[in-house]
């Protein structure tokens, strides 16, 4: 038998999640039967125990902010699971992944199945998204002219578009943006970590626009 752990089965099955469902099952149908009967191990907060797939997906989106992630993916950027998670965690209304396609999924922890993701092959096919929706692109980078996000004012519906580990934004990229912000550093590293760096941007935006008395 293989008892490799799959990817939702980042601890013991004992250790998260909860059991089967005790005493007689609610009639709603957002419940998925299966889970009802053999408890729910995912990695959801406690408000979606034993919810349907679907029927979490569908809540979240009637409560989503209107700031989208976007990353490059030029380079098979190994950091864009750790921004899905992120981007899932925020709420945010769409990951978009520029570049190629394929990614490597492991660091999202399975936020994937419920946060929505959208691809494009290129720069420009993100900068139509962008305008016949009416977001501002806001970049990320650590370039001469940037403002700081620490005191930025960031648009409440945007796209906040990041760069590979590395290389950074795009020429391309850069040039789109409406807004270019970058994080204030001390340290002797001239850049951070792609994943950390959509955090904290994020974050910026939730401190400025969202409802916090909405959170979890």
């Amino acid at each position: 038998m293989n008892t490799t752990p799959g990817p939702t089965e980042w601890v013991s099955r004992e250790e998260v999640g909860v059991g089967p469902w005790p005493g007689e099952w609610p009639s709603d149908e957002r419940y998925d039967p299966e889970l009802l009967r053999d408890g729910d191990r995912r990695n959801v907060v406690d408000a979606y125990r034993y919810w349907r797939r679907e029927a979490i997906v569908s809540d979240v989106d009637s409560r989503r902010h209107p700031f989208h992630v976007a990353i490059e993916n030029f380079q098979h950027d190994h950091n864009i699971g750790t921004v899905v998670r992120t981007a899932n965690a925020f709420a945010a209304a769409e990951v978009h992944i520029v570049g190629r396609r394929r990614w490597n999924r492991r660091g999202a922890m399975v936020t994937d199945r419920y946060q929505h993701l959208r691809h494009h092959d290129d720069v420009s096919g993100l900068v139509d998204f962008a305008a016949e929706q009416g977001l501002a692109v806001v970049a990320v980078d650590n370039t001469p002219g940037s403002q700081p996000v620490e005191t930025a004012e960031i648009p409440r519906a945007c796209v906040l578009l990041f760069g590979q580990e590395g290389p950074g934004l795009s020429g391309e990229a850069q040039e789109a943006a409406s807004l270019v912000v970058s994080i204030a550093q001390f340290g002797t590293t001239r850049s951070i970590n792609a994943g950390v760096a959509a955090g904290i941007v994020m974050h910026a935006w939730i401190r400025q626009h969202a409802d916090l008395g909405r959170a979890w």
